[in-house]
Order: structure tokens, then C-alpha cells, then sequence
């Protein structure tokens, strides 16, 4: 379905979430939302698919519609799990549904978390958070990430694709202003650009890249790489 979400007037400002009207356009809106999307994807499977050790399982925190998991279950080992987190019901129903419709025959399980308090991974190789950091509250961060290396397998592997800050408030600006002709671009009005920053000022909170390598050199990971960046969109992975 098209994402037409905030094509009308809002009664009154209210802050994004992943409820079922966000869940029946998600697919569409975050593809004439986010540049590169299906690029970006295609890179988190190319890479997963390196570091992906059979008998082990991915996670994918923020699972959202099963985007991922739908692009992995083509190249990975059938002997590797699929283990999706998210806090929308909404979502996980979604995300259920379209890995059967799809034939999926690996393993999968799908729970409904919230990251925000705490995380349980067992026997993963590698752990996907695309577009999913940034809705963590910021002092909940650090704390999740140093969960995921503790539990993570020795020389396993996560990958983050997230919106950022430019390094500096002059690119920032410049880069804000690409991004929002980007969205012109795909056909989203003013009224729809608006209501949606809006919506997601207290939501989405971007870290510079910086302050996400920084984060996951201090946690303890090995070797951190930028591996797309796109304006205020990067994309990072490190390794235990």
C-alpha cells in the first residue's frame, strides 16, 4: 500500500510509532524514504552472508516486515537460524506472514521486545540493526550494543544502518536539505515532509558516525568499517 500517512492535516502532533496504519505502508514508505534502501540492503545479505556460520543464528533487531530476513534466506545456509525482535506486534504479524507466503523453510522465531530494555541472544554469528538504533533511547544505547558484543560469538559480526548527523552543523544543514529534495523527489508534499519530522523529532534521535564507531571501538569490537554512506545515512560493521 502507499504511504499517504500524512498527506492530510493532523488534528494534533503525535509521535511516530510502528503502530498497524504504519505497518500496512511501511514497505513503500521506507523505500521513498530512505536513499539507497534496497542497495543497502543487498549489502547487509552480502556481507551476513560472509560471516554467517551454519548451526548459528542471525538476529535482526527491529525485524520490521521481514525485509531482511526475505533478502538472507536467499543466499545463507539453510542450517542458519532467523531469530527477528521487534516491539510492534503489528510488525512481527506482518513479518510472520511474509516469510510463510515466501516458503521459508529455515528455522525462524520472532519476538516481540522492547531493545530499550535489555537484550537476549543466543548463538548468533550475526546481529543486523537496520534503522533501528536510532529509535533507542539515547542513554539506553551503549548499553545495548555492550549486550550484543557479550553475547555475540567469538568473531561474529553486527551490522548497523542508521540515519545520521553530519560532522558538522554546516554539512548537516546542506545535508538535511539533500535529503528533504530526495523525499520531493518521491513524491512526498511539504504538508507530508512536515507532519513527519515532526512526528519524529522526540522518536528518531541520529548520532554523528563518529560517535557510532567510537561507541563500538569502546564496547571492545575489533575492527570497525563504514560501509555506506549516502548524506545523513551510514552504514557501519564490526567484528568481535
Amino acid at each position: 500500500m502507499k504511504d499517504n500517512i500524512f498527506k492530510s492535516k493532523l488534528d494534533k502532533s503525535t509521535d511516530f510509532t510502528f503502530d498497524e496504519k504504519v505497518t500496512k505502508v511501511f514497505d513503500d514508505m521506507v523505500v521513498r524514504s530512505v536513499p539507497f534502501y534496497l542497495e543497502a540492503q543487498r549489502m547487509i545479505a552480502e556481507l551476513t552472508k560472509d560471516y554467517a556460520k551454519p548451526n548459528t543464528n542471525v538476529y535482526d533487531l527491529g525485524c520490521s516486515t521481514g525485509t531482511t530476513f526475505l533478502n538472507l534466506d536467499m543466499v545463507l545456509d539453510p542450517a542458519i537460524g532467523f531469530v527477528g525482535i521487534d516491539s510492534s506486534a503489528e510488525m512481527l504479524a506482518q513479518c510472520k506472514s511474509n516469510l510463510i507466503s515466501s516458503g521459508i523453510q529455515r528455522k525462524f522465531d520472532l519476538i516481540e521486545a522492547d531493545l530499550n530494555t535489555g537484550i537476549h541472544i543466543d548463538n548468533a554469528s550475526v546481529v543486523v540493526l537496520c534503522l533501528t538504533l536510532q529509535f533507542v533511547r539515547p542513554p539506553k544505547r551503549t548499553k545495548l550494543l555492550q549486550a550484543v558484543y557479550e553475547q555475540l560469538n567469538p568473531g561474529g559480526c553486527v551490522i548497523l544502518f542508521e540515519k545520521v548527523l553530519g560532522e558538522s552543523q554546516e554539512f548537516n544543514r546542506q545535508f538535511i536539505k539533500y535529503y528533504y529534495d530526495y523525499k520531493r523527489r518521491n513524491n512526498y508534499n511539504e504538508m507530508e515532509i512536515a507532519q513527519k519530522r515532526e512526528a519524529l523529532e522526540n522518536v528518531l534521535i541520529p548520532y554523528k558516525p563518529s560517535e557510532n564507531i567510537e561507541t563500538l571501538e569502546e564496547i571492545g569490537f575489533q575492527s570497525v568499517e563504514t560501509f555506506f554512506k549516502w548524506y545523513n545515512f551510514s552504514g557501519f560493521v564490526a567484528l568481535k
